[in-house]
């Protein structure tokens, strides 16, 4: 009796412990399993800044999406370029990012602009120059773009509102900290840049 006892505790230990180890193979496998699963899905999720804001898309839905972000970067690039303050050192910290974003063509307007005295113009008047967006239209397929924007210029005595009509290419390049879209602009010029009107302060 007591061997064939000896024998069931021996079989229910065995049966048991190969229990055990089985379980413990299966939750290691399905760890596993979930963990590249959940590693796939990160994967196909990448974050697009609109206007400064994150905003999560999923990576198959990359392609339809590239063009908010075309359109996003094109802003940001306006928006750093021609935010101008009577401030010399936050004029060189926009235009140093707006760099950035655009190739040599961006850097040769800024440099005609510079050699024209326009910078030391903004800061001798102490004028504050700042842009809307008005639309931005974007060719997929020439991954061109024609950006639409109104300038303001206010000075000390009056209010300059201007047209503004850009246009470039963009080309996709990797995604750094300062170009979170991966994309650069090239072929940078100006179409239009005409006045639309001006208003006396003392007629507000």
């Amino acid at each position: 009796m007591k061997i064939r006892d000896i024998e069931k505790k021996m079989k229910l230990t065995l049966w048991t412990s190969l229990f055990s180890f089985i379980t413990a193979v299966l939750l290691v496998v399905a760890t596993l399993l979930f963990s590249y699963d959940l590693i796939q899905q990160e994967r196909q999720q990448v974050y697009v800044l609109d206007h400064g804001v994150p905003l999560m898309v999923h990576l198959s839905n990359l392609e339809s999406n590239r063009q908010v972000e075309y359109e996003s970067h094109v802003n940001m690039f306006h928006l750093l370029f021609f935010t101008l303050p009577p401030d010399d050192d936050y004029i060189k910290y926009n235009i140093e990012k707006a760099m950035y974003l655009v190739d040599e063509s961006g850097l040769q307007e800024y440099n005609n602009l510079r050699e024209k005295g326009y910078y030391n113009a903004i800061l001798s008047s102490s004028a504050v120059l700042s842009i809307r967006t008005d639309s931005i239209q974007v060719d997929l397929g020439r991954k061109q773009f024609t950006y639409y924007g109104t300038q303001r210029i206010e000075r000390e005595t009056s209010v300059l509102t201007r047209r503004l009509v850009t246009s470039g290419l963009l080309t996709d390049v990797p995604r750094t900290q300062n170009n979170p879209h991966g994309v650069l602009i090239s072929g940078w010029k100006t179409v239009l840049n005409e006045d639309l009107k001006q208003v006396r302060k003392r007629e507000f």
